[in-house]
């Protein structure tokens, strides 16, 4: 358990993220076995799954201090938006309202804020609504294959703050995680690696420790009707045509020199190993790509397209012969040639391509998204041009980053990024929305993996989801009343440091 000595007042609720307006009135109402569920069918489910015990559908018999009714309704209220609700909890009952069942998910998360551990809801008043429609977290599952339960878990954690993107990163040169049933070497070779870097990169070093590991098909349909459920969408990532050592090793005619058996890589960074520009290397892709949109019905199917090194292809006489055929040029041309193949075929599906911001500079594809990572004005350079952007740049968005130089700190990639500095982003209005990422190099456990998210992650969640007002004493005062939740969650987050102390 976590101290938490500077609670806020007990009569705001510490809500996160910061609801668009509130007002607190005097009582409190309690759900229990008396509290009827009167909801369209999905979202009481929802409702009896996270708020606990309650009574069946419908009123029921009124219990002394029990709201006799949880009534969640979709009504016709076009200022609401696509998930924004109202809830309004008076000492008769709760009532929930929302132009969609989107925002009827968003209300009952709220409510699950609400309720103390006693049952006990205040008599409050509120209407909210999201800035921003892409609210997301990447969770990287091919350096370590975290366990199936763990992304219930986490889907679970992220609609609790009304992030509703699961971004999976299924696939890189370190490990293999989608099985593929048209190719089953890549689960059963390049799902598996003989050992990984020990200590930081630069150490480099590695260890002789096996590690492996996938997910079939069915079980990631169960996963994403889960998370749909919840109101979370999950993204899945291949990436190509660069981190795709572990698919070479299971399938060298992928590579640039198909003689050459290549070991799923075992240290971390970047593979100068990509495929090859063959057609067949292509109708593999896409092959890929037909399995995984049947498995995921998102909107978007990220590609990748990020950290492409072109030596492979320069020193390749049939690389270089699709430059001369395609008219690119150069090597590096290679990369935006590829993401047009990968998003025509995308589209051919039904499906929109997302790309790495590396693509503004080798040629967006028409209809696609860019994630842009590298830096804030790569966010910027994207929304200038008008490009779908949704904003994650590395210094306000990379939780994997240290958060301080504590002794007591985690090994991370690099650092510093302190909660205060993912609060106060300000990505731009015109952007799809905002997310952080979880890359696990230095994360091969989940409760690591909880201690680099949170509470950081709420953090991002308000900037995704309340006005671009900032106030972090005020948003750390609530952080502290709200760690009691994750506390029964037992989730390991990260201890709050206190804040500053004001100059004099």
């Amino acid at each position: 358990m976590h101290d938490h000595p500077s609670r806020p007042s007990a009569s705001v609720p510490p809500l996160i993220p910061r609801p668009h307006t509130m007002r607190v009135r005097e009582g409190h109402v309690s759900l229990g076995p008396g509290t009827g569920v009167q909801a369209p069918p999905d979202v009481a489910e929802l409702a009896r799954e996270v708020l606990g015990t309650l009574g069946p559908t419908g009123p029921v018999a009124e219990a002394e201090g029990e709201a006799r009714t949880l009534w969640l309704s979709v009504v016709d209220d076009p200022a609401l938006g696509d998930e924004g609700y109202r809830l309004l909890v008076t000492e008769d009952g709760i009532r929930g309202t929302a132009a969609t069942t989107a925002g009827l998910r968003w209300a009952v998360q709220t409510l699950r804020q609400l309720r103390g551990p006693d049952g006990r809801v205040p008599c409050v008043e509120i209407t909210d609504r999201p800035r921003y429609g892409w609210r997301g977290s990447l969770l990287d599952v091919a350096r370590w294959c975290h366990p199936l339960p763990f992304l219930y878990r986490y889907v679970d954690l992220l609609a609790l703050y009304k992030l509703n993107t699961l971004h999976l990163h299924l696939t890189d040169d370190q490990g293999w995680r989608f099985e593929v049933s048209r190719y089953p070497r890549l689960t059963e070779v390049g799902a598996h690696r003989t050992g990984s870097s020990v200590g930081h990169l630069d150490d480099n070093r590695t260890d002789t420790v096996a590690h492996g590991g996938f997910y079939t098909q069915r079980e990631l349909r169960d996963l994403v009707a889960y998370a749909a459920r919840r109101g979370v969408r999950i993204m899945p990532e291949i990436d190509a045509p660069g981190h795709m050592q572990a698919a070479i090793a299971a399938y060298p005619w992928l590579g640039n020199d198909p003689t050459r058996q290549l070991p799923v890589r075992v240290a971390w960074g970047i593979s100068r190993h990509v495929l090859n520009t063959s057609d067949r290397a292509v109708a593999f892709v896409r092959d890929v790509l037909d399995e995984v949109a049947d498995v995921f019905p998102s909107d978007y199917v990220h590609i990748g397209g990020d950290e492409v090194p072109a030596h492979e292809w320069a020193a390749s006489p049939d690389a270089l012969r699709r430059v001369a055929d395609e008219g690119l040029p150069g090597p590096t041309g290679l990369l935006g040639w590829w993401a047009r193949q990968l998003t025509d075929h995308l589209a051919g599906l039904g499906r929109r391509a997302a790309v790495w911001d590396e693509l503004i500079d080798a040629g967006v594809p028409d209809g696609a998204a860019v994630f842009a990572w590298r830096a804030e004005h790569h966010v910027q350079r994207a929304v200038r041009a008008g490009l779908d952007t949704v904003a994650a740049p590395q210094e306000y968005t990379y939780l994997d980053w240290a958060e301080s130089e504590a002794p007591d700190e985690p090994l991370a990639i690099r650092g510093l990024l302190p909660l205060s500095q993912v609060y106060g982003y300000r990505p731009p209005v015109t952007a799809l929305g905002v997310q952080g990422q979880l890359w696990s190099e230095y994360l091969p456990t989940t409760r690591l993996v909880e201690r680099r998210a949170f509470p950081r992650l709420a953090a991002l969640a308000e900037v995704g989801w309340s006005s671009e007002e900032r106030d972090f004493p005020g948003f750390h005062g609530r952080l502290t009343g709200h760690l009691p939740h994750l506390d029964a969650l037992d989730v390991a987050y990260r201890p709050l440091d206190p804040l500053p102390l004001p100059h004099p």
